[in-house]
């Protein structure tokens, strides 16, 4: 194989964006073949390509190798490990499922499938300042893992956002909030860079600043399991957002915000100083210097030629599907800790959730939305948070 022939399954907002991403050339070694969508105004977008009303049908095609799947996250594993049984490579945007019990039953599936290659739309790992903060946190420049705060408020969405589908917004439809959605890119680069934490507390606020029944407000912390202890706050209702990144360390600190990376390094390490010195008063001298990178220009586009280049054999993949179990559990149990308001230990009871998740949707009133298309830059909205 020399070429990927790429069918994308789900054309909402994000679907279409990567369509056109690959339609334009910017995904070496890749061709889009065929996409399907429930709706019908979805072909005329697309005129020239095969357009199928099923999954199912497209994959039975005969026209594609691999799928990226965009649709409304519940449909996420189904739709995922129908493709693996028909022998299709599978990139799932994120998350890879609502909660982590069917996430496990995606990742179960690629595991009968070894041969096929199972991606997952992580964009954030592609970005150069996170990867960045991910060398300084390999190599030891921190030293051991104090504290790590997270302000990720500019996610701002109005009303309009979440009356453009009916699925949004919904215990049916999405199995939460911010967590879910937008804060699942946030969570895969918490875990990412420090590691997954032994315990969560979250404190989420259910339609605060929406019309919504799920969280809007999202306030969680977090424990890990050397002692480093941590914050992570999100909201889609507040203006103006912050987002600032701090990761301290025995050896130093790393700040991310407004587009700067700044490392300090630690002269002593501060375990050493504190066992050590006679001062009463004394402080370790520490240097501050800002770290330079090469903001990149599609992080998505990059993710999708890493999912080709996997297929055909030249590199690992950067973002596994089987690692988005992480950010999945992470939105899931700060959530279910803030209902059931007690900390929850990690891993999480991915069975226990399921069950409450569906009395959630069991006692929802369901109320009607008003639907309406929306125009509005996709890309925009991930690259603010991204810088």
């Amino acid at each position: 194989m020399k070429t990927v022939r790429l069918g994308i399954i789900g054309l909402g907002n994000i679907g279409r964006f990567h369509a056109k991403t690959v339609m334009a050339g910017k995904v070496a070694r890749c061709e889009l073949k065929a996409v399907a969508s429930r709706s019908p105004d979805a072909r005329d977008e697309f005129p020239t390509l095969p357009f199928f009303q099923e999954p199912e049908a497209l994959m039975r095609s005969g026209l594609v190798d691999a799928v990226l799947v965009a649709t409304p996250h519940w449909q996420h594993p189904q739709i995922g490990m129908q493709a693996f049984a028909a022998g299709l490579h599978v990139m799932s945007e994120k998350p890879i499922a609502a909660h982590k019990a069917d996430a496990e039953r995606f990742i179960a599936a690629h595991q009968r499938h070894p041969e096929l290659v199972f991606g997952g739309m992580f964009q954030f790992r592609a970005e150069s300042h996170y990867q960045a903060m991910r060398q300084w946190l390999r190599n030891g420049s921190l030293g051991e893992l104090v504290r790590v705060s997270w302000i990720n408020t500019d996610w701002f969405r109005p009303d309009a956002y979440y009356a453009s589908s009916e699925w949004r917004a919904t215990w049916e439809g999405e199995g939460g909030g911010v967590l879910v959605n937008q804060c699942l890119h946030n969570l895969d680069m918490l875990q990412w860079l420090a590691g997954m934490p032994a315990s969560v507390q979250g404190f989420c606020q259910l339609g605060r600043f929406h019309d919504i029944e799920v969280e809007d407000d999202v306030t969680a912390y977090l424990e890990w399991a050397n002692g480093a202890t941590g914050t992570f706050i999100s909201s889609t209702g507040e203006v103006p957002g912050t987002n600032r990144l701090e990761i301290s360390g025995t050896r130093g600190r790393l700040l991310w915000e407004n587009g700067r990376l700044l490392a300090t390094s630690n002269a002593v390490e501060t375990t050493v100083l504190c066992r050590t010195t006679a001062d009463a008063f004394a402080k370790p001298q520490a240097m501050t210097t800002e770290l330079s990178f090469v903001p990149v220009e599609s992080a998505h586009a990059i993710l999708l030629q890493n999912f080709v280049n996997a297929i055909l054999g030249s590199e690992p993949l950067l973002a596994p599907g089987a690692e988005g179990i992480h950010s999945i559990e992470l939105a899931n149990a700060i959530l279910f800790s803030s209902l059931e308001r007690q900390a929850v230990n990690l891993p999480l009871d991915g069975a226990a959730w399921e069950s409450r998740l569906h009395e959630l949707i069991r006692v929802s009133p369901k109320r009607a939305r008003t639907i309406r298309s929306v125009p509005g830059d996709v890309a925009g909205s991930f690259r603010s948070q991204a810088r």
